[in-house]
């Protein structure tokens, strides 16, 4: 658990354990932020909603920010 860290929409987050699609992928892109917190596979493209909790616990590291593309996306 990464503790203190901000996420955004569409980060990359390494989380701890693998999606189960078969591909042994631990990178998921967030998709929304909340109380729950939707998540999407980067190997299989499946989406995973979890409370706010459940994701803290689960999440290793944020690998990259896209913080450019909500800029993109203001103007």
């Amino acid at each position: 658990m990464v503790k203190g860290e901000v996420y955004s929409l569409y980060d990359t987050v390494e989380m701890k354990k693998s999606h189960p699609c078969g591909r042994k992928n631990k990178l998921f892109q967030i998709v929304r932020l909340g109380a729950d917190v939707k998540i999407r596979c980067l190997a299989c493209g499946r989406t995973i909603m979890m409370d706010r909790d459940h994701f803290d616990s689960s999440v290793r590291k944020k690998v990259a920010s896209n913080e450019v593309l909500l800029k993109i996306e203001g103007q």
